[in-house]
């Protein structure tokens, strides 16, 4: 009970300190995004546990609305089944490459040395203000907005209430233009130019692909993936999202061959503000399906949109990403039946973890030379990867329109 009157003591106060000038963007987030995120450290004598706390529940008690929407996004899953099994393979070095993004506060990165037994783990117990299950929460709310325990965030909302009094909780926040700024994200979502590549292409390069686009003048990576501030951050997960992304125009065309005609289809880039889809994980597949007038289907063909490499993240199958703006068009024959009636479908599924599909699968099927422990996890994984495919929309046509 205590506890509780603490929260709603704490979330009675005025959120905002006195303004102070603002470093610049650059500035700010070179000191904010410093790789690793230093430690906390201890927390102000006057902060009450509830201030302490890095956990994304105590986030919760003042902002209710943000924890809800963060706890249906991907940042909160970015420690699920898919990379926990692959850190029971790894050393530290290895793992902290990942835990960069997925798990990037020190805090958390101790709790994972404990856990997985590290040479470079803590000998002492975490601090009281480090939750055990901090480890397991993803991207939480402190990884973009606590730094030494001061609270950082976007400048305060124009119909805000403006802060009365002193007593401010966890200190009030510093207000910076960056948390608006495509920047702020290309930490996690744009490798270095010195990092992984496949024929020759960045792992990671959503960043720079917005920057080259019609987009970048107006519209930051947060105009769509946080809209109205929103912690959401869909993407192609979303069917919503990914509709918004497209424009698709099929037609039917005869050609001079009696009985053949061809589908001709084009897939605009109209909404992502960088390429359709952005990396190499998802895929939208196209498939093209003739049903005649009894509703029996016979497969034209299929294409796929996205950037195919093998598992092992060394050779280029193809690529077939649409930039922003760009269009892809597909053409395909083949022969019309003989009876009236017949039409033609495109139906578009959308594959969210497609490589991980594959690579998961490969996995397994070398489950001999994994560690037991691995492959609850692993298998885990590929269910949630394969739960993630949806049929996207359908199209149909017929001969006369």
């Amino acid at each position: 009970m205590a506890l509780a009157l603490l929260g709603v003591a704490a979330c009675s106060r005025p959120s905002d300190p006195p303004a102070q000038p603002p470093p610049s963007v650059e500035a700010f987030l070179a000191r904010h995004w410093a790789d690793p995120i230093a430690p906390q450290g201890s927390p102000p004598a006057a902060y009450s546990a509830l201030e302490a706390s890095l956990s994304p529940s105590a986030c919760g008690q003042c902002h209710p609305a943000q924890r809800d929407d963060w706890q249906h996004s991907l940042h909160a899953k970015a420690m699920g089944p898919g990379i926990r099994w692959q850190l029971l393979l790894m050393d530290q070095a290895g793992a902290n490459r990942c835990l960069r993004c997925h798990a990037p506060l020190a805090e958390q990165k101790a709790l994972l040395a404990i856990e997985h037994g590290w040479p470079a783990a803590p000998s002492q117990p975490p601090p009281a203000y480090v939750e055990p299950a901090l480890a397991q929460e993803g991207l939480v709310c402190a990884a973009c907005h606590v730094r030494a325990h001061r609270r950082y965030g976007p400048p305060a909302r124009p119909d805000a209430a403006p802060a009365q009094g002193e007593a401010l909780v966890h200190g009030g926040a510093q207000r910076t233009p960056a948390f608006g700024d495509s920047r702020f994200c290309a930490h996690c979502h744009q490798f270095p130019d010195d990092g992984p590549r496949t024929a020759g292409k960045l792992h990671e390069d959503t960043y720079a692909q917005w920057l080259a686009s019609p987009h970048a003048p107006d519209r930051p990576c947060q105009s769509c993936h946080m809209p109205g501030r929103r912690h959401l951050w869909r993407g192609i997960h979303d069917p919503q999202t990914t509709r918004d992304a497209i424009d698709v125009q099929m037609q039917l065309r005869p050609l001079t061959v009696a009985g053949r005609y061809e589908v001709l289809t084009e897939v605009r880039n109209v909404g992502a503000g960088h390429h359709f889809p952005t990396y190499m994980v998802p895929k939208v597949e196209l498939a093209f399906v003739r049903v005649d007038a009894s509703g029996a289907e016979q497969p034209i063909g299929q294409r796929v949109i996205g950037w195919t490499v093998d598992t092992a993240i060394t050779r280029e199958i193809e690529d077939t990403r649409i930039p922003a703006g760009a269009s892809a068009r597909f053409a395909l024959p083949f022969d019309a039946p003989g009876e009236p009636g017949w039409a033609v479908e495109l139906r578009i599924v959308v594959k969210p973890g497609e490589h991980y599909e594959r690579t998961f699968r490969d996995s397994l099927a070398r489950a001999d030379r994994l560690p037991a422990s691995a492959l609850p996890l692993l298998r885990q994984a590929l269910q949630r990867v394969v739960d993630a495919e949806y049929e996207l929309m359908r199209l149909r046509r017929t001969p006369a329109g």
